[in-house]
């Protein structure tokens, strides 16, 4: 068949399933628009939709090529941990096809999707949880509260679309491709890129969860954090001078109000300069930090790309001599203005210039310094076109990347930042895990920093929107996420505080930041209603660490989200696909915030865990928390900080199913350092059976080597007629009447 019968055949058969599709809701015609003039375009051009080549490269995951796929423009993957091998054909009865096409100087893929299905993903985004009546830009872009481009273009970029079907079973769509592009979720999946035709990866599984571990099976999984990036975090841009940094710490400490980490923003550099302290708000840094340290605190500090360009600066006479600095297209250095003024930008592509970078780290990791914060990666340039450096700058490549524009390497800029920054930081502390923010990144960029969802406000929107953000990070294979509590811009009232940080205390990454032009953010300064709620959020989060810790060995592992919408918990309950506002903690601890309207939940024996202080009255903000039947989840003390982190008293909360059993697992190893790599680690296993209206807890130890320190449990059975309550050693079996 020619290609214009070909394509106009095509064309029919996607404007009746487009019209049935946009049926189900008015919101996703305009998307489906967008499709159906791509696939008209592509018609009126007489270019067919092929279907490429289509290979197995594991378990039920099809690699699909385009026949004119040049892998010069395309390779090496970013978003692979590897390059997979190919195992043989597609298999015959596979279902889920690609549709290749070009015109109009772009590429395009288009994916087939059954009809009901709902679409995930697409990385950082605003919007519902549902993706489908979307399209979303894929170009980072530094967007101060998403007002810029409508919000369609944020921070970072994730090609990558799960889909679940409605009888619960899941696929997931990787572009492989880091140029501009869009996706747009309608009827089909539509890539659009601005460069040569590129590699479709579709994985096919039974479950969302088994989806996203395939996933993490060929974007590798997120390395375990040290355990303090795991408590709360405070920042503002910014603290200082160093005393002030030092009354937020003493003031934590004397409010009893748990923290772990205090941040620095770019005023405590030497006018902007990265790798500088300014002689005037922080003359001592290793000595600012020896003070936090003694309290407890850990602290990050910022490091932009953008260098300033002054001879006679270290960084940039340093940059200059080994020639780092990303080009014109005419071969002269490229400079646009930043924080510090005319700046010059590392070329990270470059072998050279990775080495460099990190090596910068040497020094500035010396003065005690524990994490690192790689701010306006995307690379944000002040008052140009696109706020970014021009789409024609050139990068030079080596070590196997090939030299090429910017627009290939513009949404891989701050993931290959991060991958030199965290390899300088962990040749200069090598015994610590190192612990990078980023607020720029690419999908695959989890293997090397955490990030956060941006410049957002103070208002109740970005506190609601942040749950979907998350949730939707979190299933394009980016565990270690979270907003800025409280809002970064303007001025959270002290209601819209306590309960952004009382749901807040939930999200992966645990962080309160403010913009220089607010009041103060922190939980004290909005008075003892909001202090209170603050404490007892943060108690509750501190309390959960071992199943939170638990839970982030697991994404080490298997790449599962820590953070997962409801629907995780039965994929085949479609009543649960849309909801946004409740959400799941690991499979087993179910958020539902205080504000929620009608949340949609999880069928079943669900019951209330409650980890407050006896007697504390409801203060109104905090969340409901509720525990899946048939698990068993462990919490410890208060504490302030995790340095103070035991299991010596260990309170297991049960929630038997239907069957009177639960299971729980609890992850334990020194909280830093790579010993357990080695078999330093202890994973132990509560097991919670009923007989003869007994029920009988017992632990044990399955895997490693490393001591858990519980010398007494709390076991908490929960049941219709309320908590029944026995306390015993840890060795001995613990036995509870009904």
């Amino acid at each position: 068949m020619p290609c214009n019968a070909y394509n106009s055949a095509y064309l029919k058969t996607e404007i009746v399933s487009i019209k049935q599709y946009t049926g189900r809701g008015g919101m996703r015609i305009k998307t489906n628009l967008v499709i159906l003039l791509s696939l008209a375009v592509l018609a009126g051009a007489g270019n067919c939709m092929g279907q490429g080549n289509a290979v197995l490269i594991g378990e039920n995951t099809v690699m699909f090529v385009p026949e004119d796929f040049q892998a010069e423009a395309h390779l090496p993957s970013f978003a692979l941990e590897k390059e997979p091998v190919v195992l043989g054909p597609a298999p015959e009865q596979w279902n889920t096809r690609v549709r290749f096409g070009r015109a109009v100087g772009r590429s395009m893929a288009y994916i087939e999707i059954d009809e009901d299905t709902d679409l995930y993903g697409t990385g950082e985004v605003t919007g519902p949880l549902v993706r489908n009546g979307t399209t979303r830009q894929l170009y980072n872009l530094d967007n101060y509260t998403f007002q810029r481009e409508r919000g369609l273009r944020l921070y970072q970029s994730h090609p990558w679309v799960l889909g679940v079907r409605a009888d619960g079973t899941a696929f997931g769509v990787l572009a492989d491709n880091t140029w501009k592009q869009e996706i747009s979720c309608g009827s089909g999946i539509l890539f659009t890129s601005w460069s040569e035709p590129f590699r479709v990866i579709i994985i096919e599984r039974s479950s969302p969860g088994d989806v996203m571990k395939a996933l993490a099976g060929l974007t590798g999984t997120m390395p375990l954090p040290p355990l303090w990036s795991l408590g709360y975090h405070q920042c503002r841009w910014s603290y200082y001078p160093d005393t002030r940094a030092r009354q937020v710490a003493d003031t934590f400490r004397a409010k009893q109000i748990p923290c772990d980490v205090i941040w620095f923003d770019i005023h405590y550099m030497d006018g902007y300069r990265i790798f500088t302290f300014s002689s005037e708000y922080f003359p001592e840094p290793a000595q600012t930090n020896t003070y936090l340290h003694d309290r407890g605190f850990k602290t990050v500090w910022m490091i932009d790309p953008g260098v300033k360009n002054e001879p006679g600066y270290t960084v940039f006479d340093s940059g200059t001599k080994n020639d780092v600095w990303v080009k014109k297209k005419d071969g002269e250095n490229f400079t646009g203005p930043v924080w510090p003024g005319p700046c010059v930008f590392p070329d990270f592509t470059m072998p050279e210039t990775q080495k460099w970078w990190a090596g910068l780290y040497k020094t500035f990791m010396k003065q005690g310094i524990d994490g690192v914060w790689n701010d306006m990666n995307e690379p944000a340039v002040f008052n140009a076109p696109g706020w970014t450096m021009p789409d024609d700058n050139t990068h030079r490549g080596g070590g196997g990347l090939p030299g090429d524009v910017h627009l290939r390497y513009h949404n891989v800029y701050g993931m290959l930042m991060v991958k030199a920054s965290r390899t300088g930081i962990k040749k200069a502390n090598p015994d610590k895990r190192p612990f990078v923010l980023s607020r720029a990144n690419y999908l695959g960029g989890h293997r090397y920093a955490a990030t956060w969802t941006g410049d957002n406000a103070s208002t109740w929107g970005f506190l609601k929107t942040s749950i979907p953000m998350s949730l939707n990070l979190s299933l394009s294979g980016q565990p270690f996420n979270g907003p800025d509590i409280g809002g970064f811009a303007g001025n959270a009232t002290p209601e819209l505080f306590a309960h952004w940080i009382a749901v807040g205390a939930f999200y992966p990454f645990c962080r309160a930041h403010s913009s220089d032009d607010t009041k103060d953010h922190e939980p004290w300064s909005f008075g003892k209603d909001t202090e209170d709620a603050a404490r007892r959020a943060l108690n509750r989060r501190y309390r959960l660490l071992p199943y939170i810790y638990t839970l982030f060995r697991e994404a080490s592992q298997t790449g599962m989200p820590v953070m997962r919408p409801v629907f995780f918990a039965d994929p085949a309950d479609r009543s649960l696909r849309a909801e946004q506002e409740a959400f799941l903690l690991g499979a087993d601890l179910l958020v539902i915030p205080r504000w929620a309207e009608d949340p949609a939940l999880p069928k079943g024996a669900w019951r209330n865990l409650d980890i407050d202080e006896q007697g504390q009255a409801d203060d109104g903000f905090q969340p409901m928390l509720k525990i899946r039947p048939g698990a068993v989840i462990p919490v410890s003390t208060v504490i302030q900080n995790t340095q103070e982190y035991s299991l010596k008293t260990l309170d297991l909360f049960v929630c038997l199913d239907e069957n009177g059993s639960a299971r729980g697992v609890l992850y334990h190893d020194e909280g830093d350092g790579y010993g357990y790599t080695k078999g330093k680690y202890s994973e132990t296993e509560f097991l919670a059976e009923t007989e003869n209206s007994r029920v009988y807890v017992r632990a044990r130890m399955v895997q490693g080597s490393y001591r858990t320190g519980i010398e007494t449990l709390r076991v908490h059975v929960l049941t219709d007629s309320g908590v029944k309550t026995v306390i015993s050693g840890y060795a001995a079996e613990t036995v509870i009447d009904l």
